[in-house]
């Protein structure tokens, strides 16, 4: 349906759009399509959230907008010259937002997705290529390709020393968290059930892109043998009791700090021991929404969570020194507060 809408806008508007300038090089995406790009390039859509934030991270002078724009609480983390971009919604994950006529109009030097690579996505980046003439390239968004990744996005967009600063970050980040679960062994790893929105009751299954960081800093994802589209699953409390994770990572602050005193909850390891932790959720979350290079700073967080005893350095630092590689901020003490409350930070 979203396809056939934007042919028919891309007809519509055809005499309005220019086409795109001669090529100058072509590059090879994720997905081992080729594509021609143009030598420079100073405007780039965004398919989605996860790339979204990856293109902030590495070259937020080329963003065009946001998919969704920044609530007023995000802001302070996120550099002055980004947070009145205008909102030019989204071609890929939940929910149908994108102006189609607004992105012809903007007229994109290309359009960029960062996620899971299967046929759904290329078929759609070819035939909006088609239809636009605005090249488009998938980038893989798996964590552990998360270096990989910023250095192909860094050279396509020209800014291969500032890729290379947080390709080697995020390689150093997996580096210590593989030195703190040398010192774990497997039967001492905590069980871990990731619990979304306000009940708590939606979650992603083992292997999926929601999980990942969960299964990277050595925790065992009790959410298995359930499949739905994009890996979120919807379970319930019976199967969580069932179970009987020993630790609950949860991205819904009410879910947080209410599920302590529901009884129905009180059978779950998790909430008896008091080990439900609510993930960082400033400017983006610390382990999903979106899954994308804010996951860096989230498995350093996770690890700390995890294994307090083992995982070097001060939390706090290591947020800052984040922010300000990453997101171009530097929180003071009060923003670092907000941004930890209710995390345990």
């Amino acid at each position: 349906m979203r396809l056939r809408r934007f042919a028919g806008i891309a007809c519509a508007i055809a005499g309005c759009l220019a086409l795109a300038p001669a090529s100058a090089r072509s590059v090879v995406d994720s997905a081992g399509r080729t594509v021609d790009i143009p030598e420079n390039i100073a405007k780039v859509f965004t398919a989605g959230p996860p790339a979204s934030t990856l293109l902030y991270a590495l070259a937020p002078r080329d963003m065009m907008g946001w998919v969704r724009a920044p609530r007023p609480e995000e802001k302070p983390y996120l550099m002055p010259a980004v947070r009145e971009l205008p909102t030019l919604g989204r071609l890929t994950g939940r929910g149908d937002t994108l102006n189609l006529e607004q992105l012809l109009a903007d007229k994109p030097d290309i359009i960029v997705d960062f996620g899971t690579i299967a046929d759904t996505y290329k078929s759609l980046a070819d035939r909006v290529q088609a239809q636009t003439g605005i090249p488009y390239l998938l980038i893989d968004g798996r964590f552990q390709n998360t270096p990989a990744a910023i250095r192909l996005l860094a050279d396509i967009l020209g800014v291969k020393e500032r890729g290379e600063a947080l390709a080697r970050e995020a390689e150093q980040t997996f580096a210590d968290v593989d030195g703190v679960l040398a010192k774990v062994p497997m039967d001492a790893r905590p069980r871990v059930y990731m619990a979304r929105g306000p009940e708590g009751l939606e979650s992603g299954s083992r292997g999926s892109i929601n999980t990942e960081i969960i299964e990277r800093v050595g925790g065992v994802n009790v959410v298995e043998g359930l499949r739905e589209k994009g890996g979120l699953v919807k379970t319930s409390l019976e199967q969580v009791i069932a179970w009987a994770p020993d630790t609950i990572v949860t991205l819904d602050k009410g879910f947080a700090r209410g599920v302590a005193a529901k009884a129905e909850w009180k059978p779950v390891p998790a909430v008896a021991s008091n080990r439900v932790f609510f993930a960082p959720e400033l400017p983006f979350g610390f382990v999903d929404s979106p899954p994308s290079v804010n996951r860096l700073i989230g498995l350093t967080w996770l690890s700390h969570k995890l294994y307090p005893t083992q995982s070097p350095g001060d939390l706090r630092t290591q947020v800052r020194a984040f922010f300000h590689l990453f997101y171009q901020v530097d929180p003071n003490d009060d923003e670092l507060g907000r941004l930890l409350d209710g995390a345990g930070g």
